[in-house]
């Protein structure tokens, strides 16, 4: 991501070119034609004419993978030298680890050092108390201070935003850390006391050095939202309402939306910002307040009486529109379908503004009952009597006839979900932060947005998808629900696998949808910002949302489902009976059901957790959310619904920010102990343990799209030890590796009882206390070296493992060096030239289009090579989309720097994403010691997609390219 002057055009182009917009939060990975970036999270929450625009934060910057060469800023020199501290024998995390036990985590955030999450699985931190839960909590964070980087005057001047007591009686306390004021954004503490005054939980990374005062805005509020509008190339044109003083300046816009100051961590320590949300476009930006950079952006997308259906038309069961009592969620004689729950409105022109000929007015006395038309004789094709078409894709206008029918629909489903998620064993209640106009946070329910933006049709931006823009608690989300036509309209393209519906008309997405809410306000950081924005975390949004929809119809008795396998199928109607997802809900690992069949990547047979990055070509927060779904749905059965959505929804308010699957299983460990004392442990552990999520499963962190599954029970904590022993040598040249790492992946924090060694000069390693097990994810990485992983199964004796790494010679990492570089230098985004070089597949070179000549990169090698084979991975990063990613280019070589021969020229495609592509050199392979690589287009510019200036492509602004490697021998 670059500054204001550079904007990242990150829309998608391949889904629009196909006359589909996919959106997050609904449609399937299959039905999309999209390219993804690497680590994507999934698509914005709104649509767009071009390609997805990701989530961006400039502090994953601070927070490398392991792999990733440490950042030597200011701000990361503070978190550097905190984890060096931590790691020696004797540190205070160290003694806090220990004590903890072996179901003890003490995650310490490789951007500030200090604990992302402090926890134990098997018990609490404190004993029951009867002191206020504030207390306690403080009162742990200073008997630990040296851990969590705070003093006692530090915890005391924390500010106490949130104090939520669930359904259960536990405490969720949430405090801020400020400057003069101003709240530090995303990082603080957020505590979890039991009802008995027994600590769950400390999470919240906090900043362990602040400024003493926060600095001066240059930028004003209007101008930051003009930023952050800009920076998603939107169209808001929202004029500002209330203008506040104080030390946060809060300001309000007429979208809903607002702009408040805020402290931002960055490469060069917390800088003054601007906070934003813009309600019409559908993101949360952080920007500089000096300077208007972009530091982080993220999507939030995502009595009367009427007749209504409990399911979807023409369903088996809960098909038949019944008349519905509306009278606990509008009042007595309502002029419009707006109560304490929602307001609904056909938003046919897409404004986002309640027109008053967009309201739906009652039909009859106290009465929306508007009766549904079938359109499926006149359509035919698809539509039958058991999935009924409400509208004629080739007659202008037909939606007008299941208008009020279907905004009365939408609002029946809102107002009977908002109920389900608010009653017990969920609670979802006020407190928590659900949806209710009492609190000025009603859901906005947009019917039918967008049908009439082509001339009496919908445009293809406003078709066969459904969305969620949930802000943070205080401000309304809104729900969009789109029409879906059969054909499409192209006749070059295959017809949608979609019949002429409305996906409001349908249960299931609609409470998809709704659960969207849910998983944002519950899995936030300490300011209440959603938390969900890694491609683990964005799965599991996916995941949670067809699992709490699935779960109510299929108690509700409106789904089938049965002992028998693959049943249960979310989006049924609006497919016309067809697949939606992959692979059915109810899948169970080894199933031979029909629906159960899987993809060529995955193989047949339910998911786990190996299955991840696998089910689509690539990690894709739908697919991958597959997994985490089929395995709350085995959660369910092996507890009961009852007890199922008390722990996962517990979970949720236990979660640290941005978790993977696995910090997700442990917390819903976490929940069982304090709602159930820990009496299903044994049942969770065997659920999580079968779906590949066993106690040795191994994941960097929710970004980690490589996991390893393992399908182990925990140890118990007086099991015999192992020690693991061997040597590291060079792949190539034989020779011994000295000062390489060996570990154990999910069991390398850095602590005394962790699985971690170096080697010493002669390439030995010894790593002693292992407990006995099969881990799935052991590594050996050294400095230029590439990684290496195995699967080492650990017995209670000496166990030798010897390791060959092979040297990537381009490696920043092992010696070489970048001595020029053209174009913009976008090194402070984490996406500068030498970021090329940096064995991380997470990140890249970052640089503008340009004429025929591109920008290119010169770098030295540590010593002259015979090069044996040379990869590129000109995949597109920085947050930009895939279009960006390089398409023509150049490599040349040298011996001394100034004479240069062409080694090999090229032009990559999509289908090179996300690849170590090998490139073949026909010359200059011998003594080389110098490498120039030039980037000559984007693939948006090969496309021929870039005509005018403001074309909506990341590839018509933008250049990338990931990873280049060099392997081969010293010269002779």
């Amino acid at each position: 991501m670059r500054p204001l002057s550079a904007p990242s055009l990150n829309r998608r182009w391949g889904a629009a070119a196909a006359g589909v917009v996919l959106l997050a939060g609904l449609l399937p990975a299959q039905a999309d034609a999209a390219p993804k970036p690497r680590s994507a999270a999934g698509a914005a929450d709104k649509p767009s004419n071009g390609e997805a625009l990701a989530n961006y934060d400039s502090r994953d910057y601070l927070n490398p993978p392991a792999a990733k060469p440490a950042v030597t800023t200011k701000a990361a020199g503070v978190a550097a030298q905190r984890l060096t501290a931590a790691a020696k024998p004797g540190s205070p995390a160290r003694k806090l680890r220990h004590k903890l036990g072996v179901q003890g985590i003490v995650d310490l955030d490789r951007a500030t050092g200090t604990p992302r999450r402090v926890t134990k699985l098997d018990g609490f931190l404190t004993g029951p108390s009867r002191k206020r839960p504030e207390a306690i909590a403080r009162a742990y964070v200073k008997a630990n201070a040296d851990v969590f980087g705070l003093s006692a005057t530090a915890v005391d001047d924390l500010t106490l935003r949130k104090d939520y007591v669930d359904i259960e009686g536990t405490h969720h306390l949430s405090f801020i850390q400020s400057v003069d004021g101003v709240p530090v954004f995303g990082n603080g503490i957020k505590a979890h006391v039991a009802k008995d005054g027994r600590l769950v939980q400390v999470d919240g990374s906090p900043l362990a050095a602040l400024p003493s005062a926060p600095g001066t805005a240059t930028l004003t509020a209007e101008k930051a939202r003009a930023a952050a509008v800009g920076n998603v190339f939107g169209d808001s044109n929202a004029k500002v309402v209330t203008r506040g003083a104080g030390a946060t300046k809060t300001t309000t816009f007429s979208d809903n939306g607002s702009a408040k100051l805020v402290m931002f961590q960055t490469a060069a320590g917390p800088r003054l910002a601007w906070q934003t949300v813009a309600m019409d476009e559908g993101y949360i930006h952080v920007i500089d307040a000096q300077d208007g950079t972009i530091l982080f952006r993220q999507s939030t997308v995502a009595k009367d009486s009427g007749l209504a259906w409990p399911n979807y038309p023409g369903a088996p069961s809960g098909g038949k529109q019944v008349t519905v009592d509306f009278g606990k969620w509008l009042p007595n004689n309502s002029p419009k379908l707006a109560g304490n729950v929602a307001h609904v409105y056909t938003d046919v022109n897409d404004d986002n503004v309640a027109n008053p000929s967009e309201e739906v007015a009652p039909s009859g006395k106290r009465s929306f009952k508007y009766p549904f038309t079938d359109f499926t004789a006149q359509v035919g094709g698809a539509c039958t009597a058991a999935f009924q078409c409400s509208w004629d894709p080739k007659v202008p206008y037909s939606w007008q006839k299941n208008r009020g029918q279907n905004a009365t629909q939408l609002f029946t489903f809102l107002g009977t979900f908002h109920d389900h998620l608010n009653a017990r064993p969920i609670g979802f209640t006020r407190a928590a932060g659900n949806f209710e106009a009492v609190d000025d946070d009603a859901v906005q329910g947009q019917a039918l947005d967008g049908a009439d933006t082509a001339n009496g049709l919908p445009d293809r931006d406003h078709v066969n998808n459904a969305n969620m823009n949930t802000p943070p608690d205080g401000t309304p989300p809104v729900m969009q629900m789109y029409l879906f036509p059969n054909p499409n309209p192209d006749p070059n393209l295959p017809p949608d696998p979609f019949i002429p519906s409305n996906s409001g008309d349908e249960a299931a997405i609609v409470y998809h949808e709704y659960t969207h809410g849910l998983s944002n306000r519950l899995v936030v950081d300490a300011n209440g910002v959603s938390t969900l924005g890694t491609v683990q975390a964005g799965s599991m949004g996916e995941a949670w949302s067809d699992w709490y929809a699935m779960d109510y119809l299929a108690s509700q008795g409106y789904e089938k489902d049965t002992a028998k396998d693959g049943e249960l199928q979310i989006g049924k109607y609006v497919a016309g009976g067809g697949p939606f997802r992959s692979e059915a809900l109810d899948c169970a690992v080894g199933s031979t059901a029909q629906n159960c069949t899987g993809t060529e990547g995955s193989g047949p047979g339910g998911y786990t957790y190996g299955d991840f990055g696998k089910i689509a070509d690539g990690p894709e927060v739908h697919a991958d959310g597959e997994i985490w779904a089929q395995t709350l749905w085995d959660l369910r059965k092996a507890i009961g619904s009852s007890k199922a959505r008390s722990l996962v929804t517990r979970a949720m308010e236990l979660s640290p920010a941005n978790p993977s699957f696995l910090d997700e299983r442990n917390s819903i460990l976490q929940a069982d102990l304090v709602v159930n004392g820990g009496q299903l442990q044994k049942t969770i552990w065997k659920v999580f343990a079968k779906r590949g999520m066993g106690f040795f499963a191994g994941a960097v962190d929710g970004d980690d799209a490589e996991v390893v599954e393992d399908f182990s029970m925990p140890p118990a904590a007086n099991t015999p030890r192992g020690t693991v022993t061997g040597k590291v040598a060079d792949t190539d040249t034989g020779a011994a590796v000295a000062g390489a790492t060996v570990g154990f992946g999910g069991h390398t924090s850095g602590f005394g009882n962790d699985y971690l060694a170096t080697t010493a000069a002669d390439g030995t390693y010894t790593i002693s206390g292992v407990l006995p097990g099969t881990y799935p994810k052991v590594f050996a990485k050294g400095a230029g070296f590439d990684s290496v992983v195995k699967t080492v199964s650990v017995g209670a004796r000496t166990n030798t493992v010897d390791w060959a790494l092979r040297r990537d010679w381009a490696a920043i990492a092992g010696g070489s060096s970048v001595v020029s570089a053209t174009g913009p230098d976008y090194t402070e985004f984490g996406c500068g030239p030498k970021h090329l070089f940096d064995q991380s597949y997470g990140s890249g070179w970052g640089s503008d289009v340009t004429g025929p000549d591109g920008f290119n990169v010169v770098l030295k090698l540590p010593r002259a090579v015979d090069i044996a084979e040379l990869t590129l991975d000109a995949t597109a990063t920085c947050g930009d989309a895939g279009s960006a990613s390089t398409g023509k280019f150049r490599i040349e070589t040298s011996a001394d720097g100034a004479a240069w021969t062409v080694a090999a020229t090229g032009q990559f495609t999509a289908a090179n994403r996300g690849l170590a592509n090998p490139v073949p050199l026909t010359a200059g392979k011998t003594g080389v010691q110098f490498l120039r690589y030039t980037m000559l287009s984007s693939q948006a510019q090969d496309l021929g997609v870039c005509t005018t200036p403001d074309a909506p492509y990341s590839g018509c602004k933008f250049m990338d390219s990931t990873e280049l490697a060099i392997y081969g021998a010293p010269s002779a």
